[in-house]
This record gives structure tokens, C-alpha cells and sequence, in this order.
């Protein structure tokens, strides 16, 4: 949980800046100057721990978390005592976990719905084909080559994008890249299999095909379905 992590990594902090900080106390923080090596990395620090505590902005009151962070530093006695806070910590961060799990599960039945509506509208086009599995692709240019196999390495290019267009990733930007088939995410191996050597394919990943109920990164959310562009340039080795 980014919670408690987020309040492992301000301990390290205090610690960090008691042993070593500038020494000066929480003023205007929005207008603190970031010019020397310390302020920056005093600012540093302040990010890496907003960041991991970000779930609780909306609770969290900016005046008592400051004068938690000074009489650290000062290494004053607590205001609050120390066996009442980690009651009230631990009671927090499982309320804090419950809000999260609530919502990820909420985007993730949000991304399923979604996703098979998208699928069906998809799947309805004359030119795709829909497998077994639930994959989706249509052929955007017919290679000559052999299909790859499981465990082969292959040159492609490929974009991927969210079903509204979206970019998430790109090798268009550079040269072309190589991958093993069997090291990707379920339904991208699939596809490669399909796909004679020198087409382009548009494939359509259900979500259970790519990352599943796990979220990816900010685009790739739980259940998120995917499209990618892909074209196989070669295969560049056997099994």
C-alpha cells in the first residue's frame, strides 16, 4: 500500500533532514526557493513523499502533517501520544486501503464494461476476425513469409493505443524492435502467430489478453483493452 510506504519514506526523510537540513521551519511552501543543492533536495525529498501519500490529499490537514514534520525534525515530544497515533495510523491506513481497493475495483468493472462494448462493435466489422481466445485483428496488409512460433525472436513495429485513440507506446519513433514470442502479454504473442512475416496487422487485446486486472501505468488501467498497430518485418531466428 503507497500509504505506508509513503510514511516509511517521510521517517527516512525527517531522519535525513535532522542529520543533515538547513535547519529552516515550514514557512510558505508554495513560493520556497529552489535554488541551492539542499532546497532541491529538500524539495526532492517533499515530492517523493507527496507522491506516495498522493491517496491522501483529500484528507489530509496541511497544518498538522507541517507541525508533525518540524517537531520531528526539533525532536520535541509528540503532541499526540505515541500509542493513541499508531492506533489512529493503523485505523487510517486500512481506511485508506478500503478506498482503494473500492475504487480500483470500480475502474476495473468500469474498463470490462467498456471494453466489451468495444469488442462488439469491433467484432461486427466485416474485416475482423474474432478467435477463440477472444482476440480480435484484421488484416491491414497480407505478409509472404512463415508465421513465427512460439519462442522465436521477431523485428516489428508497432503502436499501441486505448480503444479512443489514445497513444500509450510507440517504436515508430525509433528503429525497429525485437522480441521473443512467448516474453509479451498473452494476446500480442497470440497475434505474432498469426502473422506471416512482412503484415500489418490491427489487433484488439481484451483485457484479459493483456495486462488483466492489474494496472499498468497511468493509461493502462485494470481491465483496460488494447489496440495495437503491428508490423512483422522478420523473423531473426529459429527455435
Amino acid at each position: 500500500m503507497r500509504i505506508r510506504q509513503g510514511l516509511m519514506l517521510l521517517g527516512t526523510a525527517i531522519v535525513v533532514a535532522a542529520c543533515g537540513g538547513s535547519g529552516g521551519a515550514v514557512g510558505d511552501y508554495e513560493s520556497a526557493a529552489l535554488d541551492t543543492d539542499d532546497q532541491k533536495a529538500s524539495y526532492g525529498i517533499g515530492l517523493r513523499v507527496g507522491g506516495q501519500i498522493s491517496e491522501t490529499k483529500d484528507r489530509l490537514d496541511r497544518a498538522a502533517f507541517f507541525r508533525g514534520i518540524e517537531d520531528g525534525l526539533q525532536q520535541r515530544d509528540p503532541g499526540v501520544d505515541r500509542a493513541e497515533l499508531d492506533v489512529i495510523l493503523e485505523a487510517f491506513g486500512a481506511e485508506m486501503r478500503a478506498l482503494a481497493q473500492a475504487e480500483a475495483e470500480r475502474e476495473a468493472d468500469e474498463a470490462a464494461e467498456a471494453g466489451a462494448a468495444y469488442l462488439a462493435e469491433n467484432g461486427a466489422k466485416a474485416d475482423v476476425v474474432t478467435t477463440e481466445s477472444g482476440l480480435q485483428y484484421e488484416v491491414l496488409r497480407a505478409g509472404a513469409g512463415p508465421a513465427p512460433t512460439m519462442g522465436q525472436s521477431v523485428q516489428l513495429h508497432y503502436r499501441g493505443t486505448l480503444p479512443d485513440g489514445r497513444e500509450f507506446d510507440s517504436s515508430y519513433d525509433g528503429e525497429p524492435v525485437v522480441f521473443a514470442v512467448g516474453q509479451l502479454v498473452p494476446g500480442f504473442n497470440e497475434a505474432l502467430m498469426l502473422m506471416p512475416a512482412g503484415s500489418h496487422y490491427r489487433v484488439v487485446l481484451p483485457g484479459d489478453l493483456a495486462y488483466g486486472p492489474q494496472r499498468r501505468s497511468e493509461l493502462i488501467g485494470p481491465n483496460q483493452t488494447l489496440v495495437f498497430e503491428i508490423e512483422l518485418l522478420e523473423i531473426i531466428d529459429g527455435n
